[in-house]
């Protein structure tokens, strides 16, 4: 079984990655302290995994809760009905979440599990590839707010992080094209390595080659680790990972949560960055190419939405995470595998990226 380690001193939990894991006790139930056990998934990914994680929690006193799919569903009514779930079933400290879904799933659960008596332990089992490869690790726990994107939230690290690719054969086209995004943004921020890797192996990976995902998985795990365990709160060098996210957050919240997957809200957002780098001759124009090119292989869209202008853009920017002092800033590549955070981008040169 391939594992890592998410190094955070007494808060340091690992990463399985392997095949069939939910058809095995462990390693789930070797990071469960107590006999209580929730499971928060959807109504997609239930019927289909359910059953198989019951089974494996053995003689477990569990209970489930379902909410419904799609990122509209990060908000808060459904955070109190997690909050209402607990109470009335009677779950103390000691009781252990479990988040068995994408990234809406692991996000929402992992607040639930920070708020809950002030803190209660949580499980990441991710069923997607973009929660596989990224949201699912690092701790970054939330829920949307109808003005801004994960707006509402905690630093919270779960127990562990267990991921079962054989969840990945049921994965519609459609999200795992998402998830590529977020594999292609690692070898873009910081390994260039990576993305040439990326490039010459896309047939297989295309095609869910198995030997081939547990690598991208483990490479990008490993990546966010090694940031995770330097900079966990991002107060710097995190700051990275959101390549692409300034411009895909508005992007989702301008068109309305759910319409545009995340990932390809971030495809987008990448490209855009990627361009204004271009503009300033940070990213040569080949190196601009490769990656508009990689994303499109991966069935990405690589156009800003033709209803948004340079002001659709702003009023969601003014609230991005990043900004200091009400100043934008910018994660952009200055060269693929190397990136950086830049606070001196004008309205001038939004405009002109944007026309």
């Amino acid at each position: 079984m391939n594992s890592l380690l998410v190094d955070l001193g007494d808060r340091s939990y690992p990463i399985y990655i392997e095949a069939g894991l939910l058809n095995t006790s462990s390693p789930v139930t070797s990071h469960i302290k107590s006999k209580r056990v929730t499971i928060v998934s959807n109504d997609v990914v239930f019927p289909i995994y359910g059953e198989k994680l019951i089974s494996a929690l053995g003689d477990f006193d569990v209970d489930y809760l379902l909410l419904p799919d799609g990122e509209q569903e990060k908000n808060l009514a459904n955070f109190d009905l997690i909050m209402t779930h607990l109470l009335e079933g009677g779950h103390g400290r000691d009781s252990t979440l479990i988040a068995l879904g994408g990234g809406v799933i692991g996000d929402i659960t992992g607040f639930a599990a920070a708020c809950y008596q002030r803190g209660v332990d949580f499980i990441q089992i991710p069923t997607t590839l973009l929660s596989q490869v990224d949201s699912s690790v690092g701790g970054k726990t939330a829920i949307n707010h109808p003005l801004g994107k994960n707006m509402v939230g905690a630093f919270y690290q779960p127990n562990a992080v267990i991921i079962d690719i054989e969840t990945l054969s049921t994965l519609p086209a459609r999200e795992f094209s998402a998830g590529m995004a977020e594999v292609i943004k690692y070898g873009i921020l910081g390994d260039k390595a990576f993305f040439d890797w990326l490039e010459e192996n896309k047939l297989a990976i295309k095609a869910k080659d198995s030997e081939l995902l547990k690598q991208v998985i483990a490479r990008c795990c490993q990546c966010k680790a090694d940031i995770v365990a330097e900079d966990e709160k991002e107060a710097g060098k995190r700051a990275l990972l959101n390549l692409g996210h300034t411009f895909g957050h508005a992007i989702e919240a301008e068109q309305g949560y759910g319409v545009w997957l995340h990932g390809e809200a971030v495809a987008t957002g990448m490209v855009l960055a990627s361009t204004l780098s271009e503009h300033r001759g940070l990213l040569s124009a080949s190196e601009l190419r490769r990656i508009i090119e990689l994303l499109a292989y991966f069935e990405l869209p690589i156009y800003s939405p033709e209803d948004m202008d340079l002001e659709s853009y702003l009023k969601h920017m003014k609230r991005d995470k990043k900004n200091i002092a009400g100043q934008l800033r910018f994660v952009l590549p200055k060269g693929l595998g190397d990136s950086d955070v830049y606070g001196d981008v004008t309205i001038e040169e939004l405009k002109q990226l944007l026309d």
